[in-house]
C-alpha cells in the first residue's frame, strides 16, 4: 500500500529533543515539510526518562518512558535518537534498524564507537542511519562530505569542533585570564558542564574527528582511540606569547592523508597564524576547514551546539530520510576502505612551542640546547626571562619529528638545571 504519512518517534526531550518537537508540531512549517518529504510527518511518540516531570511543548499523550518500545513499535517509520550516551542508545538504535526503521541521531559518541556495525545493519535492511547533527551542530559539514564532496579526494579535514573549549580559549585570548578562571565563568554561563572533562580533555572532539575521517577517507567507526590532548594545561603566558608572535591558540581536530594509504587522526591544542581561517573563529562557534585535491580549501562555520541549531540539523536529516521512506530507498554512505593504515603521531612532523623553567646559572643554555641538538631538533627562536633565582626559557623549533621531540622532552627531564617542563604546543598552518 502506498505510504501517505511518515511516522516519527523521538527518544529524548532535552534541549535538542524539545526544540525538535516544537519544529515538528509547528503548523506553519507543515507545507514546507510536506513538500520536502512528499508526505506529512506525524510525530507519534516521545520517550523520556520520567513522564511525571514537566516537558513543556510536548503533548502528554505522546509521552512514554519505554524508549525501547518506541524503537520497535509498528506505527514508527523513522526513529530519532537524542538520548545521548552509548550503551542504551546503542540498544535503541540497533533495535530500530533491525526492525526495518530508519534512524536519525545526533549522538557522536555512539556513532564514533559503533557506527560501522550499525551502518552494516542499516545497509542489510535498506534503511537510513543519518547523523548530520553529530558534528558541528547546525553546520552541514557531514552532508557536504556525503554529497557535494563525495567525488573529491580530501587531503585534510581540520576543525574547531568543540564550542566549550573554543569559548574558553577565546576568552583567555581577549581577557588575558587564566584557564581556571575562564572555565569557572564558562560553567556559570552554561557553556561548560559541571564535569567538563569530555570537552576540555578532547574526548568530545576526538569522537567528532573520528566521524569526519570516516566520511572523508572511509575509515571505520569502531571506537578506536586517537591521539588526544586537552587544553587544561594552557596558561595565560602561553596565550600572551602567541599574541606577541601573531598566533592564536585553538583546540583543533585533524584528520589527514599521510602518503597514499596512511591516515592520521588527532586532537590537540595548536598555535595557528592569525591569518589562518580557523584563527578568527571565536566564542562557542565551530568551524571545519576542508582541503581537497581539486576543490582546494573550503570552510564552514556556525553554531556548534544549542537546542535550536542542532535540532535544525536533525530536522534536515529527518526530511532526507523521510523522503527516502517515501521512495523506498536509502541515502548512499561511503564504504570502509580496508587498505588504509593509521599513522602513529610519532611519525608526523610539526614545529613546537615549549617552555622550560631552569636554574639561572652559567651553562644552562648550553646544556638545554645540547639536548635538542642530540635529537636533531633545531631551535628557531629562544626567549629568556628571569623569575628570581630561576629563568623561564621559551623556545620555538623548526619542523621536527614527533618522536624526536618526545625524546628531547624525556632527556630534558634528566638535565640538572631544568626545574620543570611547562607547555608544549604544536604550531600548525604555517605552510
Amino acid at each position: 500500500m502506498e505510504r501517505v504519512v511518515v511516522r516519527v518517534g523521538v527518544i529524548g526531550a532535552g534541549n535538542v529533543g524539545s526544540a525538535l518537537v516544537a519544529m515538528l508540531l509547528d503548523e506553519s512549517r507543515f507545507p514546507a515539510l510536506i513538500e520536502a518529504v512528499g508526505a506529512p510527518l506525524r510525530l507519534v511518540a516521545v520517550a523520556v526518562r520520567d513522564t511525571n516531570k514537566p516537558h513543556p511543548g510536548v503533548p502528554s499523550e505522546l509521552l512514554t518512558s519505554d524508549a525501547l518500545s518506541v524503537a520497535t513499535r509498528d506505527d514508527v517509520d523513522l526513529l530519532v535518537e537524542l538520548a545521548g550516551g552509548v550503551d542504551d542508545a546503542y540498544r535503541y538504535v540497533r533495535a530500530a534498524l533491525e526492525s526495518g526503521k530508519s534512524v536519525v541521531t545526533a549522538n557522536k559518541a555512539l556513532i564514533a564507537a559503533k557506527g560501522t556495525e550499525l551502518e552494516a545493519i542499516a545497509r542489510a535492511k535498506n534503511v537510513d542511519l543519518i547523523f548530520e547533527a553529530a558534528v558541528g551542530g547546525g553546520i552541514p559539514i557531514l552532508r557536504a562530505l556525503r554529497t557535494s564532496l563525495v567525488g573529491e579526494k580530501i587531503q585534510r579535514v581540520m576543525g574547531i569542533v568543540n564550542g566549550t573549549t573554543n569559548f574558553i580559549l577565546s576568552a583567555m585570548t581577549s581577557d588575558g585570564a587564566q584557564y581556571g578562571d575562564v572555565l569557572a565563568e564558562a560553567q556559570r554561563l552554561g557553556y561548560a558542564e559541571a564535569d567538563p572533562t569530555a570537552d576540555v580533555e578532547g574526548f568530545d572532539a576526538a569522537a567528532k574527528v573520528t566521524i569526519l575521517s570516516s566520511l572523508s577517507f572511509g575509515t571505520s567507526l569502531e571506537g578506536a582511540a586517537i591521539a588526544r590532548e586537552g587544553i587544561s594545561k594552557i596558561t595565560a603566558d602561553d596565550v600572551a606569547f602567541a599574541k606577541r608572535h601573531h598566533f592564536v591558540i585553538k583546540l583543533v581536530g585533524v584528520a589527514e592523508r599521510v602518503g597514499e594509504y596512511g591516515i592520521s587522526m588527532r586532537v590537540h591544542p595548536a598555535m595557528l597564524p592569525e591569518s589562518h581561517p580557523l584563527a578568527s573563529i571565536n566564542g562557542a562557534f565551530n568551524a571545519v576547514f576542508v582541503e581537497g585535491a581539486k576543490a582546494g580549501p573550503l570552510m564552514m562555520m556556525g553554531q556548534g551546539a544549542g537546542g535550536d541549531p542542532t535540532a535544525s540539523a536533525v530536522l534536515g536529516d529527518i526530511l532526507e530520510s523521510g523522503r527516502n521512506c517515501m521512495l523506498g530507498r536509502r541515502s548512499a554512505t561511503p564504504d570502509v576502505e580496508t587498505n588504509l593504515t593509521m599513522v602513529p603521531q610519532s611519525e608526523l612532523q610539526s614545529s613546537f612551542y615549549l617552555t622550560l623553567d631552569v636554574l639561572d646559572r652559567p651553562g644552562v643554555l648550553a646544556a638545554v640546547t645540547k639536548v635538542f641538538g642530540d635529537h636533531g631538533v633545531s631551535i628557531r627562536l629562544l626567549e629568556q626571562s628571569g623569575i628570581g633565582d630561576e629563568a623561564r626559557l621559551t623556545l620555538v623549533t623548526h619542523l621536527a619529528m614527533e618522536s624526536d621531540m618526545a625524546a628531547t622532552l624525556e632527556d630534558l627531564q634528566q638535565v640538572e638545571t631544568v626545574d620543570a617542563i611547562g607547555s608544549c604546543i604544536r604550531i600548525l598552518g604555517e605552510d
